[in-house]
Order: C-alpha cells, then structure tokens, then sequence
C-alpha cells in the first residue's frame, strides 16, 4: 500500500520502547530521588544495625521486612502511571497508527522500568553487602552460624530473589496502570494492592489459624499468593535456610504467576480507550 510505514519487528519495537522507558525514567527528578532516597535507605539500615556486625545471614534477616515493604513501594512508583500517562498524552494512539502491537508495547515499558528497578534494588543491596566485611569482627558471633552458613553466597541468593520480588510487583503495577482508566482509579487500586501485599494475606493467615478454618501445613500456600508472602518464605527457606520452610515451589510459582499474570492484564487492557 503506498506511504505504508515498512512493518517492524515486534522485537525492534519492544526494544525502541524499552529504550524511549529508560530514558523517561533517568529524566525523571522525583523518581531519580525516589531512588536515591532507597538506596540511600538500604545502606544505612544495614551500617546502622547490628546484622552487617554479625554476618551476611544477620544482614539478610535485618533487610528482609525493609526490602519487603520499600520495594513495592519502589516499583508501583516507577511503573503504576506508565501505561496510564501514555493514554491521556496520546501517545498510544500514536504507537497504534504505527502497528505497535500490544504485546511489543506492554513488553518494552515492562522491560525498560524493570531495568531501572532492578538496577536500583540489586546495586543497592549489594553496596549493603559490603557493610559486613567492613563492620564485622573477624570471626562471626551470631549464634552458632559456621564460616560456611554465613557466606556472601547466603547474600547473593537475598538480593537474586529481591529482583524477582520486584520484577513481581512492578508488573503488577503496570497492570495497574494499563487497566486504570484515571489517575485517582490507579493511585486508588495501588494503595488497596500494597496494604493488601504488606499486611492483609497476613492477617489472613493470622484469623485462619486462630479460628481453625486453615491448618499449620496450608500457611506456606496461603503466604505465596501474594507476592510479599512469597518473597518471605524463599529468603527463609533458600537464602537463609532455616530448614523451618516447606518447599519453595509454591512461592515459586507464586512469583511467577503474579508476573505472567499481571503482564497478561495489561496486554489485554493496553489499549482501552481513554476516558
């Protein structure tokens, strides 16, 4: 057809999007201080308290309610406007006349935000990690841990399930903001997701074992559907090893399915029209 734009790849548009994310996101002032207030938070905690004197496992069992509550916190706000903002400018409207398609789309703004987030977790948690060979005592005093319990390796299995606990929750937050129709509809569904994240599957768990409707043994199951809860039991059951947690599989699957379903919801709600 003549003036017919030649089609791209999906791949070429996944990535020029991921790119043009990238960028918006380093160009951005409150969320470039965003970050630097996390990092910046991560490392005095763990200068600050008494793990990093202790030990990489210590370091790791301070930084985990941290890491648990600060880095959805991180990830809704890098990514719950993404979709939503590109609606209202018309730029989707744009990337449609182009044949973008939904998935390229949804896949590059995910790819591109999760760069920088990963990036800002990973990089911070590791700067943390070299607290402990600098506060630390030559010899470790936490309880009975052994040279070969409390290794940089405990650490680096931390901060690898960290990203994934972040890669979870930022999809989320995309979803959210490709199914929000407004601005307040967003901010609204990310707070009641966060409280529901932080504290309510919790709570449940709590109730259920205080009334008996649910039995010691279904709690693992019960914490992996929400991402918060996942994060928690494979830190103690993988990084740690407490040798106190079931099988990770559950919060595995848990992980992963809040990522591939969260991408699913807003592949499908991309490109709903603008209200």
């Amino acid at each position: 057809m003549t003036g017919a734009r030649p089609r791209t790849s999906d791949l070429q548009d996944l990535f020029a999007t991921a790119t043009r994310e990238l960028r918006t996101v380093v160009r951005t002032p409150a969320v470039v201080a965003l970050s630097v207030v996390f990092a910046l938070s991560v490392v005095a905690v763990a200068a600050a308290g008494s793990g990093s004197r202790g030990g990489y496992v210590p370091l790791v069992l301070d930084l985990v309610p941290f890491v648990e509550a600060l880095v959805p916190l991180l990830a809704f706000a890098l990514c719950y406007r993404a979709v939503l903002s590109d609606r209202k400018s018309g730029e989707l409207d744009v990337l449609r006349t182009f044949d973008v398609s939904r998935v390229a789309y949804v896949g590059g703004v995910f790819l591109g935000r999760s760069l920088a987030l990963v990036t800002i977790v990973f990089g911070s948690l590791l700067v943390a990690a070299a607290t402990v060979p600098l506060l630390s005592p030559d010899k470790s005093t936490f309880l009975a841990l052994n040279a070969a319990a409390d290794s940089p390796v405990a650490f680096v299995r931390f901060a690898v399930l960290a990203v994934l606990f972040a890669l979870a929750t930022a999809a989320v937050a995309l979803a959210i903001s490709a199914a929000a129709r407004t601005a307040r509809q967003a901010l609204a569904l990310a707070v009641g997701l966060l409280v529901a994240f932080v504290v309510g599957v919790d709570a449940a768990a709590v109730a259920g074992l205080t009334s008996g409707t649910i039995g010691i043994d279904a709690v693992p199951y019960l914490l992996a559907v929400s991402p918060n809860g996942a994060f928690r039991s494979l830190v103690f059951g993988v990084a740690v090893e407490t040798g106190s947690a079931a099988s990770p599989l559950a919060a595995v699957v848990g992980l992963v399915g809040w990522v591939g379903g969260a991408l699913a919801v807003a592949v499908l709600t991309a490109w709903q029209p603008v209200e």
